[in-house]
């Protein structure tokens, strides 16, 4: 009878394990796609001047994405909630253009959005293998995280009517090391059978990865951009 539990055992343990790389596959897979619309967004707002700041574009922007949010989550075990959050990551690379644009009003723009996508790719990355090779239980940085993301949030909305340079630069550098976290955090969730649905996880990475992107280019254009 004990070989038997044994086995029963193993094979459960096998199928978790396996549901958990089904999850994590799937995940990477749809974070990949949601590339595509991103660029999309982004070539079609910088080709076409997009620009909308203030708290009228605040509005808009928050209005979108909590709308958005509650309609991927509805939505999540259906064809769907991958359209709405592709449809969703298209709307982002809209508003990503506003920061291109600014980048590329330097004399070395492109090399700044290149140093920034590939810091960003090397950020998520080491992340990512130290997470899942390590297999460790990063929940408890949970409350930590959301109470930072909270605070951040409230600066970057002050900031906006205040429009304090030395308070965007502490916003940017703190949300480097903020998100960077979440990377780490939302995939350890998915490794340790904490997220068990991919469109949701790819929404968490997707919106870490498109915040350090931010805020670093932030940081580059701060300190390296150079004006013909």
């Amino acid at each position: 009878m004990q070989p038997t539990l044994q086995t029963a055992g193993i094979e459960q343990s096998l199928d978790v394990s396996s549901a958990r790389n089904k999850v994590l596959r799937n995940t990477y897979m749809l974070l990949a796609l949601s590339m595509l619309p991103t660029a999309i967004g982004a070539t079609v707002g910088v080709s076409m001047g997009f620009m909308m700041r203030g708290w009228m574009g605040l509005i808009l922007f928050l209005a979108v994405s909590f709308g958005a949010f509650f309609a991927i989550e509805k939505t999540k075990r259906s064809p769907m909630g991958v359209v709405l959050l592709l449809a969703y990551t298209g709307f982002m690379g809209l508003w990503l253009s506003q920061y291109l644009q600014v980048a590329l009003s330097f004399s070395n723009g492109a090399q700044l959005i290149t140093t920034a996508a590939v810091g960003t790719g090397a950020i998520f990355f080491t992340l990512a293998t130290i997470a899942t090779v390590t297999k460790r239980d990063f929940s408890f940085m949970g409350k930590f995280l959301m109470v930072g993301a909270v605070v951040l949030l409230l600066a970057a909305v002050a900031n906006v009517f205040m429009e304090i340079p030395a308070l965007s630069l502490t916003i940017s550098a703190v949300a480097v090391l903020l998100f960077s976290a979440f990377i780490l955090y939302d995939i350890s969730k998915i490794v340790n059978g904490g997220e068990t649905n991919y469109v949701t996880a790819t929404l968490q990475l997707y919106l870490d990865i498109y915040n350090v992107f931010i805020s670093l280019l932030n940081l580059l254009m701060a300190f390296g951009g150079e004006r013909d």
